[in-house]
């Protein structure tokens, strides 16, 4: 009789217990990222989907006009010319560009549109990438990059794209 009374109990603590050891939260990351003369013009949140890494991109105080915009191979960012950063992140070996029949590297992303006010908010997709252990992590050893390029990226010419000069880069970082 007194152990009917416990079972109602015991059952809750089963439930809760089942519903608390569900699949552990989706991998995060950030970035900040800083024009040449290390102020902040830029926060990225990246966030592990079951398509890639999704990454939120916010901008402020850049030049007008449309930017390419990549990950690059290296978790550095030292101003003025951001080339620390290496080059696109390419762990497949492919070619440079979105439209490239022989591309894409995996931090080929798409281009930034910054309106007159030096303000844009980008929303993409990284299918190539993870924040999870693997080839293509962003955490791999040495880290990652996002750069912000002066000029557009043209999708299809090695190695960036003809996208000019790294105006703004952030590390990734765990969150």
């Amino acid at each position: 009789m007194k152990y009917r009374a416990l079972l109602p109990v015991l059952m809750a603590f089963f439930l809760l217990f089942i519903w608390g050891c569900g699949e552990s939260p989706a991998p995060k990351a950030k970035a900040t990222l800083i024009n040449s003369q290390g102020q902040k013009v830029g926060q990225a949140q990246l966030e592990e989907t079951s398509k890639g890494v999704k990454i939120t991109l916010t901008v402020e105080n850049l030049p007008p006009g449309t930017h390419a915009f990549h990950i690059h191979e290296k978790g550095l960012c030292d101003p003025p010319d951001f080339m620390t950063a290496g080059g696109h992140f390419n762990p497949f070996h492919k070619h440079h560009g979105l439209k490239n029949p022989a591309g894409p590297h995996a931090g080929d992303l798409p281009n930034l549109v910054v309106g007159a006010d030096g303000k844009d908010t980008l929303e993409a997709v990284a299918s190539l990438v993870t924040l999870k252990p693997g080839e293509n992590s962003l955490f791999h050893p040495g880290g990652t990059s996002l750069v912000i390029h002066a000029g557009p990226d043209d999708y299809m010419t090695d190695p960036a794209g003809n996208a000019g000069a790294r105006i703004a880069c952030g590390v990734v970082t765990k969150q």
